[in-house]
């Protein structure tokens, strides 16, 4: 392992000391790229959890179109989104303050979440074999009508997102001094959600935020930057601090599903949104987790030998019935 206070070489600090991490060379096929991304990566997820990442390829159109389809969702009247509310697979309209990560350690008792949103997740034909299980979070897609072109531009933004964050599989498994291929099986039918956030610009009350500090239940999260800013990191320091606001970047974190993967050597860090002042905030994560039946257990380079794990073995499904039982009950939705 890297010693947490050895800086890897090519990874850039801000002022927020956010490692900022330039992919282009690793994309492009470069020799040695992609251990070079994956020390930077090691860097910023023992140290922070966080990071900034610039140069991708992913079109810029798509995830204008998709910050678009945000706004259009969010417009549509409270009877018409009610109508659209969450299935039992986590799917579709949740409304203003419906929501707050109870199972977060980091501030209990926060208030409400003052967000609304609309969930995506892989999108399955009714012949798919998962769908036709019955099991929870593989389910169908919600999908609008009245808005033409929207079902198409969200997937076609889904697509592109999972197509890149599986081609960084390689770089995070350099990260964690194993083969580049490591991840490819849990990750060949990656099970995403894809969330269509819209922050109002709200007076907060008590302990109350645009999203309350939470870390994410997924393996790694990928948000493009917006016009509006607001995401905050709890920074090793105790202080809270902004992510760098960078024109078509991605700021990327690893998740509760990733620490419990690395054995606790890749941070799960909180991170916060209060209400944007004067202006609208729509965003637009792309939570990327393996395959339902991925089993989570202690990865070979994350424990020295003869320690017993810190976490015991769990499937990526049984992972995410317990956090969303817990986080997003869609029943809660129905008195709104």
């Amino acid at each position: 392992m890297a010693a947490a206070e050895e800086r890897q070489p090519g990874a850039r600090s801000t002022g927020s000391a956010v490692p900022v991490i330039d992919v282009a060379d690793y994309l492009a096929g470069a020799r040695g790229a992609r251990e070079a991304v994956g020390g930077e990566i090691r860097f910023a997820l023992e140290n922070v959890g966080f990071f900034v990442l610039v140069n991708h390829d992913v079109p810029r159109d798509l995830v204008a179109r998709a910050f678009g389809e945000a706004r259009r969702i969010h417009a549509l009247d409270a009877g018409t989104k009610m109508s659209l509310r969450m299935n039992e697979h986590n799917n579709g309209y949740m409304a203003m303050a419906r929501y707050t990560v109870r199972t977060a350690e980091v501030n209990a008792g926060a208030a409400p979440d003052l967000n609304e949103a609309f969930f995506v997740k892989r999108e399955r034909p009714p012949g798919d074999p998962l769908r036709r299980s019955g099991r929870r979070f593989v389910g169908p897609n919600v999908w609008p009508d009245g808005l033409p072109g929207f079902r198409e531009n969200v997937l076609a933004c889904t697509d592109a997102m999972d197509r890149f964050a599986r081609r960084m599989l390689p770089a995070v498994a350099a990260a964690l001094d194993l083969p580049g291929g490591w991840f490819d099986k849990a990750f060949e039918e990656s099970q995403f959600s894809f969330r269509l956030s819209h922050y109002p610009p709200v007076a907060a009350g008590e302990n109350q935020f645009g999203i309350a500090p939470h870390t994410d239940v997924n393996f790694m999260t990928y948000l493009p930057q917006s016009e509006v800013p607001g995401l905050e990191v709890l920074m090793p320091s105790g202080e809270w601090a902004a992510v760098p606001d960078l024109p078509d970047s991605f700021a990327v974190n690893s998740g509760d599903t990733l620490h419990r993967w690395t054995n606790g050597r890749f941070k799960s860090t909180a991170h916060r949104a209060r209400p944007p002042v004067g202006r609208h905030r729509y965003a637009i994560p792309f939570f990327f987790g393996p395959h339902v039946d991925t089993l989570i257990e202690c990865l070979p380079t994350c424990r020295a030998p003869g320690s017993e794990p810190r976490f015991a073995p769990i499937t990526y499904g049984d992972y995410l019935e317990w956090w969303y039982t817990e986080n997003y009950p869609p029943e809660r939705q129905d008195d709104a």
